[in-house]
């Protein structure tokens, strides 16, 4: 395995552990078991330890979620991102039987012991709402508008997926999205 592949395993291995754990809960070992990686490889690759892993997995989950945005821009409409976005946080809510949400909103949360992870999430909130914005923007809303609605979408469903998993249902994410729906497809 190369290098690369095994530095993005332990960005995976770390990401889906934060989803269920938190950061700050989930031990080295166990990101190293989830990685299938040797435990001296955590501080080859991320010599800073914890806190080098947890802004850089943040970051990557966060970059991965701003492609996904991306390609969708390309060829949705506002509903249908909507609807895509929703669908992502979904899914990986019902695969995990409700154990996993979001590893930026983790990071958010718990941001005071881990600087980096809290840099992160700020970053990739800030890309995922720049995506939307001009989105929104070029379907033909008022920059302001274009940049409320942003916001309210990420914050919405972010704030829809914590409940849902709290919840054990998808339904606070389902209601979100329709209501999201709704608003976007309103004329302006």
């Amino acid at each position: 395995m190369a290098d690369s592949d095994s530095r993005t395993l332990m960005l995976v291995g770390a990401i889906n552990a934060f989803r269920e754990h938190g950061i700050a809960t989930t031990s080295l070992t166990e990101i190293v078991e989830r990685s299938g990686a040797p435990r001296g490889s955590v501080y080859h690759y991320f010599p800073e330890g914890k806190g080098q892993l947890a802004g850089e997995a943040v970051a990557y989950f966060g970059r991965g979620i701003s492609a996904a945005i991306s390609s969708m821009i390309a060829q949705s409409s506002p509903p249908e991102i909507i609807d895509a976005v929703v669908t992502i946080f979904r899914n990986s809510l019902v695969e995990s039987n409700f154990t996993s949400s979001c590893p930026v909103a983790a990071a958010a949360v718990e941001g005071s012991s881990t600087p980096a992870a809290l840099t992160a999430a700020g970053e990739s909130f800030t890309s995922w709402e720049s995506l939307l914005t001009s989105f929104f923007w070029q379907q033909g809303q008022p920059s302001e508008t274009a940049a409320q609605w942003a916001t309210v979408v990420i914050a919405s469903i972010e704030g829809a997926t914590l409940m849902a998993k709290a919840q054990h249902t998808t339904a606070p994410l389902d209601r979100i999205g329709a209501h999201l729906k709704a608003l976007v497809s309103a004329p302006s």
